[in-house]
């Protein structure tokens, strides 16, 4: 196999300043890096204006504008989930799906204290979208953010932890954060909160670890496992919950088995029954655990890896009037760039992406080497058929002028 080649869309190290420093924290990416992932929280106060990302006028759009459907809404009420039935309902002629959210409803809901989270928001609203995209890109592992609109002196939930890291940015109005240590540390995406009720109810009444109010510009980043409670004060709180879905040695392991379970499944000592009134054998058992570790030192998780990680995400928005539009208007001066959150990556005679899977000709291979470095191009000095070929697969996007 080839060495892979990964663009800088996927390495998180282009030029300048990222998304991490430049709106979350303030005391470097190598200092964060070193001493706060995944070990500890971080407060950070009046890192960045987060107006551009939220804000009052867009949930309104978002609720009674977008005809948004479950789940792209919860709403919550003293830490229970109301049904869908409480605040959705058709729409009226020409758009009779059930599911969709009732102005109305929320209205009243919201008035009587429920919380509204609007569900991966990183899909619904473009400036969040774009944000996630960078962050996700930037990091390495997927992103996922939440908005969470609380009426004035309300509480969501209850004391709980989240199974991936969060970074909190306050929005609007100030919410209280009571922080308390973990009772299981680094909890796997399987082992929820609920599995620890009890730990969780008494850990709370110990002092916290961070009892703070935050407030528009604020940043709060959690470890998962930290268990943490959140109530807003007198007015309307809007904040973000931009969710880290981090890569674990665990998740490697799971991928390293599966590729040497692969490999067993080749060999025809390893594909024999075992033998009659077999009963907990320790010889046989000693052997395919000897094969096991065998096929584990043997085993490449690369590609496993590679693929699940691409699954996890969505390539950068695409529209399709525009794609139409740059390929029909192609000319050698069109300007194209790798479309983003492609996780784009090259081995042997092959592109790899979010969309599919492209071959690439061995003549070919310098100017996509060249792609994948993320930066606009001139398509007459990358060759107009393989623009046009990679304008076609949605791996290309023209960039406007």
């Amino acid at each position: 196999m080839s060495t892979p080649r990964t663009g800088a869309e996927e390495t998180g190290t282009e030029a300048g300043v990222g998304v991490l420093e430049a709106r979350l924290i303030d005391i470097g990416r190598e200092r964060f890096a070193c001493e706060v992932w995944g070990r500890t929280p971080l407060l950070t106060r009046g890192v960045c204006d987060f107006s551009d990302l939220c804000s009052f006028e867009a949930i309104d759009e978002l609720i009674s504008r977008r005809g948004l459907r479950t789940p792209f809404l919860r709403v919550v009420k003293d830490g229970v989930t109301l049904p869908d039935s409480a605040f959705t309902s058709p729409a009226g002629v020409g758009a009779t799906i059930a599911d969709q959210l009732d102005d109305t409803m929320l209205w009243r809901n919201f008035a009587d204290g429920a919380t509204f989270v609007l569900q991966a928001l990183h899909r619904t609203w473009e400036p969040v979208s774009k944000f996630g995209t960078e962050l996700s890109t930037e990091l390495g592992h997927p992103v996922q953010v939440n908005a969470y609109v609380t009426p004035p002196r309300s509480r969501g939930f209850d004391d709980h932890y989240d199974v991936h890291d969060v970074f909190i940015v306050q929005i609007e109005g100030t919410k209280r954060w009571v922080i308390h240590e973990p009772v299981h540390p680094d909890p796997l995406r399987h082992q929820p909160w609920t599995d620890h009720r009890s730990a969780i109810a008494e850990a709370a009444t110990r002092p916290a670890y961070i009892d703070t109010v935050l407030e528009p510009g604020d940043c709060l980043y959690l470890p998962r496992g930290w268990l943490h409670a959140a109530e807003a004060q007198g007015e309307i709180s809007i904040h973000l919950t931009v969710g880290i879905h981090s890569w674990t040695r665990y998740a490697l392991a799971e991928h390293l088995t599966r590729a040497a379970l692969t490999a067993l499944g080749d060999e025809p000592e390893m594909r024999r029954a075992l033998p009659l009134g077999f009963d907990t054998n320790g010889d046989e058992i000693d052997s395919v655990r000897e094969h096991l570790i065998a096929a584990l030192a043997r085993s490449d998780p690369t590609s496993l890896l590679h693929r699940s990680r691409r699954e996890q995400g969505r390539p950068a928005p695409l529209g399709p009037l525009a794609q139409l539009a740059a390929i029909r208007d192609l000319q050698p001066e069109t300007v194209v760039r790798l479309r983003g959150g492609l996780q784009a990556r090259l081995e042997d005679s092959y592109l790899h992406s979010r969309v599919g899977r492209f071959a690439v000709p061995d003549g070919d291979l310098p100017c996509v080497i060249h792609l994948l470095d993320g930066e606009p191009h001139l398509a007459e000095t990358l060759g107009m058929d393989l623009v046009e070929r990679l304008l076609r697969a949605g791996i290309l996007i023209p960039v406007e002028p």
